[in-house]
């Protein structure tokens, strides 16, 4: 593996098929499975990540946005794209691009099926997003009526699922509020299958729901950061692999005097003689300040050098006194070790957060395609 000669988050596509292979071991055959590539691929690379996904024959990809299904479509991917936030101003491309809109309110529903009966359209593929406890997004079970009503001998789109969101399905102290959402679920599913008279695809398990769940599989399941290397919990978390590597290298190293300060409001001052290294990555990346004045370390050389000082806009610094190292080394930000995780514990917040920021501005390499 070639040494880093800039700031760049490797992303290996190895690690995704081992991830995706992993969770796809917990479910039946006969369940279908959707990963989820929103947010430019939680911070890696959305079109490269769904490019592996469709060729290890995942059934469906989800996206928050339309505009991130049109860059996917862009790419030429042409399997299912579940768009599970989409707004009625963009419809007309969603339409466009073929992309299948998650539809969770009345006024959403109203607004789609207004503009697919003016374009003439023939059972386009929807999907009904209930609320069943996460109170974020969704119809609501008193809503099931007027649903029927609107969907009911409708010849314009055709429901292919109906689904929901779990809200802590990662928590043990919470499995009775889980198993609550299931049967919640259950029997507004059942209802609308009977109603509707049709048969559409259920999912309501995210990737801790497929870990702790698996009963619940229905017949798709989500996974977004569990192909990501990461399933909410330490045990997990060993059997998944990490897709995303941050790295960037030492660009100058100084010799500090005791009582000299580095950074930004002088937070960090030496107590004896130091040597500090510069890295060329700092909150405009992705690296936000709360990682500052020793909250965390980074690997020079596979050895802890802790990030001292407050965090700049493009640069960092460590200390690396007492490591062999020099101007030009690689220095690895997260990866295997610390992981995403690790690093985001320590700036009070979780990798989701700590991945979806990584700006665009880093250059992405891919590796074991």
């Amino acid at each position: 593996m070639s040494k880093a000669t800039e700031t760049v988050l490797e992303i290996d596509l190895k690690a995704l098929e081992h991830n995706y292979r992993y969770l796809k071991s917990k479910l039946k055959p006969s369940t279908k499975f959707m990963g989820v590539v929103k947010a430019f691929g939680y911070g890696s690379d959305a079109v490269e990540i769904s490019k592996k996904l469709v060729q290890l024959k995942v059934d469906y990809l989800a996206v928050a946005y339309v505009k991130e299904g049109v860059a996917l479509r862009e790419a030429g991917i042409e399997v299912p794209i579940l768009v599970l936030h989409p707004q009625a101003v963009n419809f007309d491309v969603l339409l466009k691009c073929h992309l299948e809109p998650s539809l969770y309110s009345p006024k959403i529903l109203k607004a789609f099926l207004q503009l697919v009966k003016e374009q003439h359209i023939k059972a386009y593929p929807i999907h009904l997003k209930f609320n069943t406890g996460l109170n974020r997004l969704g119809f609501l079970e008193q809503d099931v009526d007027d649903i029927v009503q609107h969907l009911k001998n409708n010849e314009s789109v055709k429901v292919v699922s109906v689904f929901s969101h779990m809200a802590a399905s990662e928590d043990a102290k919470e499995a009775p509020f889980t198993t609550a959402q299931i049967a919640l679920f259950d029997k507004i599913s059942n209802d609308i299958v009977e109603r509707l008279g049709c048969k559409p695809l259920k999912h309501i398990l995210n990737t801790s729901g497929i870990l702790n769940f698996p009963e619940a599989q229905y017949d798709m399941v989500r996974s977004g950061i569990g192909l990501y290397g990461f399933g909410n919990n330490a045990k997990i978390d060993l059997e998944l692999r990490p897709v995303a590597t941050l790295k960037t290298i030492i660009s100058q190293l100084h010799k500090i005097a005791p009582h000299e300060s580095v950074g930004y409001n002088r937070d960090f001052k030496a107590t004896g003689y130091s040597i500090t290294a510069t890295l060329p990555i700092g909150h405009a990346d992705g690296i936000r300040r709360q990682y500052g004045n020793n909250k965390i370390s980074v690997l020079v050389g596979g050895k802890k050098a802790p990030i001292i000082g407050n965090v700049c806009m493009d640069m960092i610094m460590i200390d690396v006194t007492g490591l062999d190292c020099n101007e030009g080394d690689e220095v690895i930000i997260f990866g295997n070790d610390p992981t995403a995780e690790e690093f985001a514990y320590a700036g009070n917040t979780i990798s989701y957060e700590l991945l979806t920021g990584i700006s665009q501005r880093v250059k992405r390499k891919y590796i074991n395609a």
